[in-house]
C-alpha cells in the first residue's frame, strides 16, 4: 500500500512539475531574454527528478517542454528539440543521482545530483545542438555563452532554490525523509 502511496504523490508531483513548466517561462517571458537568463523550466523538471526518480523526471523533461511549445509558443520549435533533450537528461540524471548517491546528508546528496545533472543536461544539450539539431551552426563558444555566461543568474537560482524546495518538502512531510531520524534512546 505504501508503495501506491508513493506512485500516487510522484503522478501528482510529476503533474504539477509539468504545468510549473508551463506557467513559470510565461512569468519569465515577461522580461526581455529572461528565460534564457533565469532557466524556469529547468526548475521544476530538477525538482521532479531529484523527488520522484529518473521516469518521472524523464516524463517530465519531454512533456514539460513540449506542452509549453504547443500551448504558449515557448520555446519556438527551432529550440524545442534541444531543450526536450536537455531537460529529458535533467530529470533522467537528477533522478539517477539521487538513487545512487548517499552521503547520509539531504544537502551533499542533493547538491551532488542538482551538479550532475545540470553538466550532464548542459554536454547533452550542447552534442545534440552540434550534432543534430544544428549541425555544423553550433559552436563551442555559442554552446559556453549560452549554457553557462547568459544562464549564470538562473544556474546560480537552480543552486539556490531547488535544495531549499526539496528541503522544504520533506520537512513539511510532503515527501518522505531521505535519512528519517531514529528515534528512541537505544537506536
Amino acid at each position: 500500500m505504501k508503495r501506491q502511496l508513493s506512485e500516487v504523490k510522484c503522478a501528482v508531483l510529476t503533474a504539477a512539475s509539468i504545468a510549473l513548466c508551463i506557467v513559470l517561462p510565461m512569468a519569465f517571458h515577461a522580461i526581455p531574454n529572461a528565460g534564457n537568463i533565469f532557466l524556469p523550466m529547468h526548475i521544476p523538471v530538477l525538482i521532479c527528478g531529484l523527488v520522484c526518480g529518473w521516469r518521472y523526471g524523464l516524463l517530465c523533461g519531454i512533456a514539460g517542454p513540449v506542452l509549453s511549445a504547443v500551448l504558449t509558443g515557448m520555446p519556438p520549435a527551432a529550440v524545442l528539440p534541444g531543450m526536450a533533450a536537455e531537460t529529458a537528461v535533467f530529470g533522467v540524471a537528477a533522478g539517477f543521482m539521487m538513487k545512487t548517491i548517499h552521503t547520509k546528508r539531504l544537502f551533499p546528496d542533493l547538491y551532488i545530483s542538482l551538479i550532475t545533472a545540470i553538466l550532464l543536461g548542459k554536454v547533452i544539450s550542447g552534442a545534440a545542438k552540434a550534432l543534430i539539431f544544428s549541425a555544423g551552426q553550433y559552436s563551442m563558444a555559442a554552446w559556453v555563452s549560452a549554457s553557462f555566461i547568459t544562464a549564470w543568474p538562473g544556474l546560480l537560482l537552480q543552486l539556490a532554490l531547488i535544495p531549499a524546495v526539496v528541503a522544504a518538502l520533506e520537512k513539511s512531510k510532503l515527501i518522505p525523509a531521505r535519512y528519517p531520524k531514529k528515534s528512541g534512546r537505544f537506536q
